[in-house]
């Protein structure tokens, strides 16, 4: 499998998955107009890679700010890392955000309430 980069531009974060090491990392600001068209081929990405392979996956967010759609769509993919790992999958989740960045530690915070399974830890720098 090749390896995810989308540049970030002004509303979208930097994402680049390195498939072989199963590192996907997210990082900048997210709204972008028309959140489906540019998380959806994102979120089809990781399916694939999960159903292609057993290997562990560490997803690493560092999000400066983002808009209450890329928020659901960021929770749908919780959701489904979380029922990935209920199914046997070694994922992680770390949520790095600056320490002054308190909106983004209370939303790391209310993410990783909703989740049951899924390995998230909140990484302040």
């Amino acid at each position: 499998m090749q390896d995810l980069l989308v540049e970030k531009t002004y509303s979208t974060p930097d994402i680049f998955f390195d498939a072989n090491t199963g590192l996907l990392q997210i990082k900048g600001e997210s709204f972008p107009e028309n959140v489906a068209k540019f998380y959806t081929p994102v979120m089809d990405w990781i399916k694939d890679y999960l159903n292609s392979t057993n290997r562990e996956m560490k997803i690493e967010f560092e999000i400066v700010y983002f808009n209450s759609s890329s928020s659901k769509v960021f929770m749908t993919l919780f959701d489904m890392l979380d029922k990935e790992v209920g199914n046997g999958k070694k994922i992680a989740v770390k949520w790095r955000c600056d320490k002054e960045n308190e909106t983004a530690i209370e939303c790391g915070e209310e993410f990783k309430e909703d989740i049951r399974m899924l390995p998230f830890v909140i990484e302040l720098f």
